[in-house]
C-alpha cells in the first residue's frame, strides 16, 4: 500500500474516533508492508491523557511484532504528532512517519519542533507530511465546529 492508501485507513480510524466523541485522529503502523496496528484517540473513553492514536498504535505494533524496536515500521497519522507522540515514535526507533495535517498548536515533527531530525537525539527518522492534508484537517474542523 502507498502512503495515500495507508492514510485512508488512518482516516477511517479518525472517523471512528469522532463517532465516539473523541478528537478525530487516527493512526496505523505498517511493518514489511503489513498493517500491524490501527488505532484512534481514546482519551475521553479511558480518561488517560496518553491515549493518543499514535501511542496506542505504537503499543499495539510492538506487541504484534514482539519488540519495542520498530526500526523498519512506518507510522501513518492524520495529524502531525505532538511532542509526546513524536517522542514515542523516537523511543520506538520508528523507521518513518507520515502525517496528513500540520499541527500548528503542538506539532513536533516540523511545525513547532522536529524531533525526527534532531541530531542531539540518538535516533532520527524521515517524515513525509501533507498526505491527504485537506481531508485530515477537515475532519478536525468539522468536529470542533459541531461542538461550538
Amino acid at each position: 500500500m502507498d502512503d495515500e492508501a495507508l492514510m485512508d485507513l488512518a482516516l477511517d480510524e479518525a472517523r471512528l474516533a469522532a463517532a465516539d466523541g473523541e478528537v478525530p485522529i487516527g493512526a496505523v503502523v505498517v511493518v514489511d508492508g503489513e498493517v500491524v496496528a490501527r488505532r484512534h484517540n481514546e482519551r475521553e473513553a479511558t480518561g488517560d491523557p496518553t491515549a493518543h492514536a499514535e501511542v496506542l498504535a505504537l503499543r499495539d505494533a510492538a506487541e504484534a511484532v514482539g519488540s519495542w524496536r520498530l526500526e523498519g515500521a512506518t507510522l501513518v497519522v492524520t495529524l502531525e504528532p505532538c511532542p509526546m507522540c513524536a517522542g514515542a515514535a523516537w523511543a520506538a526507533r520508528i523507521g518513518r512517519v507520515v502525517y496528513g495535517g500540520a499541527n500548528l498548536d503542538a506539532g513536533a515533527l516540523g511545525s513547532l519542533y522536529h524531533l525526527g531530525t534532531d541530531p542531539r537525539l540518538n535516533h532520527e527518522f524521515p517524515v513525509t507530511h501533507g498526505v491527504r492534508e485537506e481531508e485530515c484537517l477537515d475532519l478536525l474542523v468539522d468536529f470542533f465546529a459541531d461542538r461550538r
